[in-house]
């Protein structure tokens, strides 16, 4: 995983495809993954830079996550990396 692939051992969490097509906000996924405590955390995180969707950096503190029924990789800093499963 760290030359860039998706390895099979990453933590995997599931939503609703219903949901994300839809769209849930970047800040309540983080929370969900347990990468944030709180709205503020999240906020914190993607104001630094730190949150990724598919390998690209988020700066909107207001991003949408949604999903055509592919898989979504989600990464919080440099060592926190998560397959969303969509269901």
């Amino acid at each position: 995983f760290e030359e860039g692939s998706t390895g099979d051992n990453l933590p995997t969490f599931t939503l609703p495809k219903a949901e994300l097509q839809n769209g849930v906000p970047l800040i309540d996924v983080l929370i969900k993954t347990g990468w944030a405590t709180s709205k503020g955390e999240a906020k914190r995180l993607i104001e630094g830079g730190g949150a990724k969707i598919n390998d690209v950096v988020v700066s909107n503190v207001n991003e949408v996550v949604r999903s055509n029924g592919a898989d979504i990789k989600l990464s919080a800093g440099k060592k926190r990396h998560a397959l969303i499963k969509i269901t």
